[in-house]
């Protein structure tokens, strides 16, 4: 059995903390400090009511170095990192300062050349970087990569939708600018890109099709697939049985014209993941390193158009 750790939060009343907070819980750890400039936490009750919190990062900063030297029982093991997407590189290099692992949320970075310079830090301070790259321990992404590696020698087309709805609030946040949160690809694309790096390794070839501040799309070519992707936060891309059901969110990812089932099982990734960190095994700086890459290239290319082999979901877009 793992000793107990000593965790800190940053970004507490953002809406992934939550599960931080509870994998934190389900593997027997504490959570002792929090940080967010916003004040509504209430949710922190649920999990670790005795932890101290803070409004100002400096006396967050001062806090755990008071207790790294008054309360060695209470030294900050692991700092979890939901912070904006801009803010991680940041955040990542005070925990490693702190003589702390950081565990850190998606994006891990903006930028490919943020992970080569974190990789230089981790080493001078002999730190450890973890990213929650929660899709490859998704039980049937597991599954379908294993059918993958079994089938050298098959070439295979794809279609991957993703289109979560987002109201008004979400461009008057940090998300809608793309200088902060890195665009829709990054943002709610990153685990699918680096879910399809995982599964057929190193990108070929590249296309943009479409781009615009609420959804995104393009095409991948790798050695053994290609595959056509879409990404919205725009309710009005959702297909019509979906918004009949109610839905405000849809999930495909077509293989070879079968669909691959994952829309469940997501309820306890970010628990496996911490197990996984725990035990040393999680995923570091190198493997987020192609899909940082790939949003990278998404975020700074010019959309060419329906030319190609582009996603189906784009011929609606431009008959509106």
């Amino acid at each position: 059995m793992n000793q107990t750790k000593n965790f800190a939060l940053i970004g507490a009343s953002g809406y992934i903390a939550p599960r931080h907070m509870k994998a934190i819980l389900n593997t027997n750890n504490r959570l002792v400090v929090a940080l967010d400039k916003f004040d509504s936490v209430g949710v922190i009750d649920s999990y670790f009511p005795e932890a101290d919190f803070f409004t100002e990062f400096e006396r967050f900063d001062r806090h755990i170095e008071k207790l790294k030297k008054e309360k060695p029982e209470d030294k900050i093991d692991f700092v979890s990192i939901c912070s904006p997407n801009y803010l991680h590189d940041s955040h990542i290099r005070f925990a490693l300062r702190n003589s702390a692992q950081a565990i850190c949320e998606k994006p891990l970075v903006l930028n490919p050349w943020n992970i080569e310079a974190l990789q230089k830090t981790e080493q001078d301070l002999n730190g450890r970087v973890w990213s929650i790259l929660q899709l490859r321990h998704h039980p049937s992404i597991i599954q379908f990569r294993n059918q993958i590696l079994e089938q050298s020698d098959k070439h295979h087309e794809l279609d991957l939708t993703y289109i979560t709805s987002r109201g008004k609030w979400y461009q008057y946040s940090w998300k809608g600018d793309e200088s902060k949160s890195g665009g829709i690809a990054t943002n709610i694309g990153i685990h699918f890109f680096d879910m399809l790096c995982w599964v057929f390794g190193d990108v070929k070839s590249f296309k943009l099709h479409y781009s615009d501040q609420y959804k995104a799309a393009g095409f991948f070519e790798f050695n053994k697939a290609k595959v056509r992707w879409f990404l919205s936060i725009d309710h009005h891309d959702l297909p019509v049985k979906a918004k009949e059901m109610g839905q405000r969110t849809y999930r495909s990812f077509k293989c070879d014209n079968h669909e691959v089932e994952f829309s469940d099982g997501f309820s306890d990734l970010h628990t496996r993941s911490y197990q996984a960190i725990l035990d040393g095994e999680g995923f570091g700086l190198s493997d987020s390193l192609s899909s940082i890459d790939i949003a990278y290239k998404v975020r700074n290319s010019v959309a060419i158009g329906l030319k190609g082999d582009y996603h189906p979901h784009l011929r609606n877009v431009f008959l509106k």
